[in-house]
């Protein structure tokens, strides 16, 4: 049975294949609520301190997610031309302020030491379409994606981006779009977990998530699943939310917020961990499958 597709949020590429880089927009219909798990000790963000269960604001136009390391930061500039030019935003007293939270991945020694800028936003944020017509792989935030990066006796593979989505019946659906640029792998091969680490490439990892709950949700329910995003991680790719690593994930609720009870709030965990997986899953079997 193929999911039930929401409106409300959609996902635009650019991606320059010469150069291996590229980012990705997912663009919602209106401020949504979101918060951001982050759990790598190497991040690249953009306004993801004002979605603290403290912060004023806790909701976002756009999220971004982008290649080129810090400097690739500069598309979500475009992303908010983009959206200040359709008067979406924050209000104030000066005019609205669009919210567009951002993270990074290192792809800059992949190709040509290029990123994306702002007008690499405005290009994303112009090529929209529904989430299940995004093209998926090596495109956008994942053109110069890699993973397999621990060990220098072996050679690292393509990642991507890749989205999957997991049903619970009656509830919902919890998508999970995966950017995957892991320094780990899904071997478990103990002996090469713990080599020396002295070798390894200590700046060009990082896996992103952004985790659509298409359902009745809370705010506790975004923090769990938050969590759970990353256990799904972290259960496929080992080692996962190294030093070496910026893992993040966002977790977005595309209905409002309202009360939910605790045996739903976990069946939303659950489902993350699975859809997490599954996107995972579809990055690296489609890496094993080039390389065979």
């Amino acid at each position: 049975m193929t999911p039930r597709i929401p409106a409300n949020v959609r996902i635009g590429h650019w991606t320059d294949a010469d150069a291996c880089t590229g980012c990705t927009v997912v663009l919602f219909d209106q401020l949504t609520p979101t918060i951001v798990d982050i759990r790598g000790a190497a991040p690249g963000t953009r306004e993801t301190d004002l979605l603290g269960p403290d912060k004023s604001v806790g909701a976002v136009d756009a999220i971004l997610l982008t290649g080129g390391s810090a400097h690739g930061l500069a598309a979500a500039d475009g992303v908010m031309d983009v959206l200040r030019d359709q008067g979406r935003g924050v209000p104030t007293r000066a005019g609205a302020v669009p919210i567009v939270t951002a993270a990074v991945i290192y792809d800059l020694a992949i190709g040509q030491p290029v990123w994306p800028t702002a007008d690499a936003g405005r290009a994303a944020a112009a090529s929209l379409v529904a989430i299940d017509q995004a093209a998926m792989g090596t495109v956008g935030v994942g053109a110069g994606a890699t993973y397999r990066k621990a060990w220098p006796m072996l050679a690292p593979r393509p990642g991507g981006i890749a989205l999957a989505a997991q049903e619970i019946e009656g509830l919902g659906i919890a998508w999970a779009l995966v950017v995957l640029n892991a320094i780990g792998d899904t071997a478990d091969n103990r002996a090469l977990l713990l080599t020396d680490p002295s070798q390894r490439d200590e700046r060009s990892n990082t896996t992103l998530m952004s985790i659509l709950l298409y359902g009745p949700a809370d705010a506790k329910t975004l923090r769990r699943c938050a969590v759970a995003a990353h256990d799904g991680l972290a259960r496929l790719i080992r080692p996962a939310h190294t030093q070496f690593d910026g893992d993040a994930a966002f977790v977005s609720a595309l209905q409002p917020l309202t009360d939910i009870e605790a045996a739903q709030s976990f069946q939303w965990a659950v489902a993350t961990e699975l859809a997490v997986e599954s996107a995972i899953r579809e990055i690296t079997n489609s890496s094993a499958s080039l390389e065979g």
